[in-house]
């Protein structure tokens, strides 16, 4: 069985062909800047193989035939026709309250994730036009959905709930969803593994540090607590988001800087973060660069977002009543050495340390603790796309 995972974003389209029968990858690749000047593709195989297709690509319609003929070329391609392709599993990030697992697509699915489209304005659009052109493209391969947010439907209700007046959570469902499940469903999954262990007998913390960031208590296999909310735009400090902040500051700035609600949101999501703090960048590779070479704005935003992690670690060994392993994934995760090491600092009153020699290393499967930590500690890189094929196939051989 050929499994094709599609994540289908405003202005770009990242694949996956995985054959399911031994996982492997048989090719990845990203359109990326559809519908803007000097949009292309680009492809690797498993051979190592890579190549890049620079043309106009105004559309994802187009986007997705672009896939599909790279996919299927004589020369390049790694299956001879779509046929071969027995599913298309997408990457959708919000299905609120209506899904705690993958499902096969439908009228009505489409229908939820078009409904839920107003708490991800920039994705759940961009993943269901991915869902409607695969389907006009390979109407014989089955649709199945995924959602980011269908691992954090086990939290209970006074861990998801805010202390709103109850009838706007009755009209409007405003509660705490959260984001990123499919990868710390991964992870915990893998960590679990690496120590031997039932997942079920376990209380991990997975931390998800990239541009968009999440922590998650996962115990006793599920999704217990996590810190994004009705929006990814709550929790830890991100590149471009804030976090968590005083709500009051909400109508004080907009008040003061004469701000619309769709500007203040903009300044929230788009301004702030990273890029906000230091006013040199988003990323934190940029950020750490500059905080090394003694730009104390670098520096402050830097140490605010060690600081959140390192705080909702320990909110959440109390909320668990312990962890038992930490996990790193995503870009910073998986690769910022030293933020890892001070994220992990001073917690030895918690069980937990970290060898520094161990740690030392980026984008593999390492456990980094020291010898007499009483919790295990990880590195495990995320592959959301694993997930969503295995669920794919799943729902097809049911």
């Amino acid at each position: 069985m050929k499994i094709l995972v599609i994540n289908s974003g405003s202005s770009s389209i990242k694949y996956q062909l995985i054959n399911m029968e031994d996982e492997s990858v048989l090719a990845k690749g990203l359109v990326e800047r559809i519908g803007i000047e000097g949009s292309r593709l680009e492809q690797e195989l498993s051979t190592g193989e890579e190549f890049e297709i620079k043309q106009d690509i105004p559309d994802h319609g187009v986007g997705m035939e672009l896939v599909i003929d790279t996919l299927t070329d004589e020369d390049k391609g790694v299956i001879s026709d779509v046929s071969e392709i027995n599913a298309v599993g997408h990457r959708v990030v919000q299905g609120g309250d209506s899904f705690d697992k993958s499902v096969i697509v439908d009228e009505k699915v489409k229908k939820e994730i078009d409904r839920w489209a107003s708490l991800a304005p920039l994705h759940n659009p961009a993943n269901l036009m991915g869902i409607k052109v695969c389907e006009k493209l390979m109407p014989e391969a089955t649709q199945v959905a995924t959602f980011d947010s269908a691992f954090h439907q086990s939290m209970p209700e006074d861990v998801y709930m805010y202390a709103l007046p109850y009838e706007l959570y009755e009209k409007h469902s405003i509660r705490r969803y959260g984001a990123h499940g499919t990868s710390h469903k991964f992870v915990a999954e893998q960590a679990a593994k690496e120590m031997g262990k039932d997942i079920e007998d376990l209380k991990i913390i997975t931390c998800h540090l990239g541009n968009g960031a999440s922590v998650t208590a996962v115990k006793n296999g599920k999704s217990y607590d996590t810190s994004m909310g009705l929006t990814p735009l709550e929790g830890l400090v991100m590149g471009t988001r804030c976090g968590d902040i005083d709500p009051a500051i909400v109508p004080f700035v907009m008040e003061k800087e004469g701000l619309s609600p769709q500007e203040m949101d903009h300044l929230m999501n788009k301004e702030s973060g990273f890029l906000g703090v230091s006013g040199i960048s988003s990323d934190s590779r940029d950020i750490g660069e500059a905080a090394s070479n003694g730009n104390k704005r670098a520096q402050l935003a830097t140490n605010m977002f060690v600081y959140r992690v390192k705080k909702y670690i320990g909110s959440y060994v109390a909320a668990m009543n312990g962890v038992d392993a930490i996990v790193f994934t995503a870009g910073i995760g998986e690769n910022a050495i030293d933020l890892r090491e001070r994220i992990c600092n001073d917690l030895d009153y918690l069980g937990i340390k970290v060898d520094s020699e161990r740690n030392n290393v980026r984008a593999k499967i390492t456990e980094i603790n020291a010898d007499d930590s009483k919790v295990k500690v990880f590195i495990i890189p995320t592959n959301e796309e694993l997930v969503i094929a295995r669920d794919t196939k799943l729902l097809m051989d049911n």
